[in-house]
């Protein structure tokens, strides 16, 4: 039996670029916990204000439960 986590990742500026760094470190911290990385799926995340969106990401993790 599995189960899953999805983490959504996304810059505060409006047209920002997902930072390398930060991406490492969520996957090394739920990598600590038993977390395995499944997937990585690009999203446009709408902001909360104005109707601008920002580059996000969902991450999916995998780990028996």
């Amino acid at each position: 039996m599995y189960e899953y986590k999805v983490v959504e990742l996304r810059e505060k500026l409006i047209g920002g670029k997902m930072s390398g760094a930060r991406l490492e470190k969520v996957l090394n911290d739920h990598a600590q916990q038993g977390w395995q990385l499944k997937a990585i799926t690009s999203v446009d995340v709408k902001g909360r204000v104005g109707p601008g969106g920002v580059e996000g990401l969902l991450v999916t993790f995998e780990r028996q439960a």
